[in-house]
C-alpha cells in the first residue's frame, strides 16, 4: 500500500473573500492549508475551525505581515514547521486605491506593489527551492483582468498585475523541467469585500452614483454584466494543483465574463 502525504497550501490574504473561497477549496482537495490576513486570530479561529471540522485536514493561521520581506519569511517558516513543506503557494493578498494619477499618494502606490507584487516575488522565492528538490509544486497567482488590460484611475494595481503575469510566465520557465507548474487566474469582477470596498472610491473619483459604478464601470466591460462568483475562482485554482494540470504552465487564465474577448 502508498501512502502519500497530505500536501500543504499557503493561500495569502485568505481570511475572507477569494483566498478563504481558494483555501477552502484546497482544504476539499484534502490540503492542509495555511491561512493568511491581518484580522484578529479570534476573529479568524471560527473559519480555522470549520475548515478542519468541514474537511478533516490541518488549518493554521498565521498574521503575518507581507508588506515586508521578513513577514512573507515568517509566514512560510511558519508553515513549513507546522505540515513539513510548502507545496501549493497560492499569491493572492492585495489592496486597491482609485484615484487620478498627479493625486495618487506616494505610499498608496508603494503600499500596492509592496503587497500585490513584491510579496508574490518574496513568497515565490521561499518556496521554489523545496518544490524543485521534490519534484512537485503548484504556484498560483491571482493576478487580475487588470493584468492583461487596464482601466483608468488604477495606476498602481494595474502596474502590478502585470508585473504579477510577468512574473508569472518567468518562474513558470525556471521551473518547467521540475515538476512545478505556475499559474496566474485573471479575475473580471467578483463580488468580494475588495470590490465593495472600491465602489464608493470609484464613485467619488468619476462623480457618479454607485449605482452607476456598478453598471457602467464595474460591469461595462463584463459582457455577461454579472459578478464572477468567489466558487468559480476557487475551482480553477484547484484544478490547477490536480494531475490533470500537469501541462498547464505559463498562462494567464481569464475569469472574467469575456472581458478581455474585446
Amino acid at each position: 500500500m502508498t501512502v502519500t502525504k497530505t500536501r500543504t497550501a499557503v493561500v495569502t490574504g485568505s481570511s475572507s473573500g477569494i483566498g478563504l473561497g481558494i483555501a477552502r477549496g484546497l482544504a476539499g482537495a484534502g490540503m492542509n492549508v495555511v491561512l493568511n490576513g491581518i484580522e484578529p486570530e479570534d476573529q479568524i479561529e471560527p473559519i480555522r475551525k470549520a475548515i478542519e471540522a468541514d474537511f478533516g485536514v490541518g488549518a493554521r493561521y498565521d498574521r503575518a505581515n507581507l508588506m515586508a520581506p521578513e513577514g512573507v519569511a515568517e509566514l512560510i517558516d511558519g508553515a513549513v514547521e507546522a505540515f513539513g513543506a510548502v507545496d501549493v503557494l497560492v499569491n493572492n493578498a492585495g489592496i486597491q486605491f482609485v484615484s487620478p494619477v498627479e493625486d495618487f499618494p506616494d505610499e498608496k502606490w508603494q503600499a500596492i506593489i509592496n503587497l500585490n507584487l513584491s510579496a508574490a516575488f518574496y513568497a515565490t522565492k521561499a518556496v521554489v527551492a523545496g518544490m524543485k528538490a521534490r519534484g512537485w509544486g503548484r504556484i498560483i497567482n491571482i493576478a487580475s483582468a487588470h493584468g492583461l488590460v487596464a482601466s483608468p484611475y488604477k495606476s498602481a494595481y494595474v502596474a502590478a498585475k502585470h508585473g504579477i503575469v510577468g512574473f508569472t510566465k518567468t518562474i513558470a520557465l525556471e521551473t518547467a523541467e521540475h515538476g512545478v507548474t505556475v499559474n496566474a487566474i485573471c479575475p473580471g469582477y467578483v463580488w468580494t469585500p475588495l470590490v465593495e470596498k472600491q465602489i464608493p472610491d470609484t464613485a467619488k473619483a468619476r462623480g457618479i452614483s454607485e449605482e452607476a459604478v456598478i453598471r457602467d464601470v464595474l460591469l461595462a466591460s463584463q459582457p455577461t454584466k454579472k459578478f464572477a462568483t468567489v466558487e468559480e475562482i476557487a475551482a480553477l485554482a484547484v484544478f490547477l494543483t490536480s494531475d490533470g494540470a500537469a501541462s498547464i504552465t505559463g498562462t494567464a487564465l481569464p475569469v472574467d465574463g469575456g472581458w478581455t474577448a474585446h
